[in-house]
């Protein structure tokens, strides 16, 4: 994927960067693999705001992915390379030797006429799916079930990879795209690459009006608000707060470690910090 520079029409265009889109070869998504997406403004089924600053954006249909890709020991052969909105990675619609047709992620150098296979003795090749047992060491992965069966879970967005650096007593060793590295059993599902749209983190919105379009409204520093408004607002001239960065609630943030306990800390060996 190319990325593209505007012309400094103005001066919020000048610092802004956008996609190429050369390799989108299908402009509308299948009809019957879309399904209505509502918005929620940020609220919960209460009416209650639960995430903040979130409203409008461009209307979306949900594209339906397969993340399973349970369609076994069946060839299906790429048509079309589309965009979605709804994530950063590019999607591939497969059609199947009985012409189903689905959506799956799509991995970098995968393109259109190719064949790809999900099995248990597919081949090692861009885009095909396999257990983890079946995959050998240092090789990138992408899409990954958790538990056998479920579907995948893990390095799905634009550019993640995984790598698998070892094997034993029924677990794989997989380094994560955080640097963490996690026990997965060894008979669960993962894709052969890396996820495309590697240049997505290099894009620039350059404009105020981009976050609007994407569904992201604006917000204000906490350090620029009056003293009832925010714990960190108020003082004579610029004040950092002279305190621990806090929410608007009060708890604290930038440092403070929130995850609990967790039953699969057992499955982590190396914390990507």
């Amino acid at each position: 994927m190319a990325t593209k520079k505007y012309k400094p029409r103005t001066p919020a265009r000048r610092w802004g960067s956008g996609y190429g889109f050369e390799e989108i070869t299908k402009d509308s998504p299948e009809k019957n693999l879309t399904v209505a997406l509502r918005k929620t403004g940020g609220r919960n089924v209460y009416g209650r705001i639960t995430s903040r600053h979130r409203g409008g954006g461009h209307k979306r249909k949900w594209r339906v992915v397969d993340f399973k890709r349970d369609k076994r020991d069946i060839p299906a052969k790429v048509i079309a390379i589309e965009y979605d909105p709804n994530r950063t990675a590019r999607i591939a619609l497969l059609e199947y030797e009985d012409k189903e047709r689905r959506y799956i992620i799509c991995p970098d150098g995968l393109k259109i006429g190719d064949s790809i296979l999900s099995s248990e003795k597919a081949e090692i090749k861009v885009g095909n799916a396999l257990p983890l047992e079946r995959i050998p060491l240092g090789i990138p992965v992408y899409s990954i079930e958790l538990e056998r069966g479920q579907g995948a879970k893990i390095a799905r967005s634009a550019g993640d990879l995984a790598v698998l650096v070892a094997k034993e007593k029924g677990f794989a060793h997989v380094k994560m795209p955080s640097g963490e590295v996690r026990l997965i059993k060894l008979k669960c599902f993962a894709c052969i690459g890396q996820v495309g749209n590697i240049e997505h983190d290099t894009i620039s919105l350059g404009k105020a009006g981009r976050s609007r379009y994407l569904g992201v409204r604006p917000y204000s520093r906490g350090v620029a608000k009056n003293p009832v408004d925010h714990p960190m607002g108020g003082g004579e001239g610029k004040s950092s707060g002279g305190r621990h960065p806090t929410t608007p609630w009060g708890k604290i943030t930038k440092g403070l470690k929130t995850r609990k306990t967790k039953q699969s800390d057992k499955y982590i060996l190396k914390r990507r910090k």
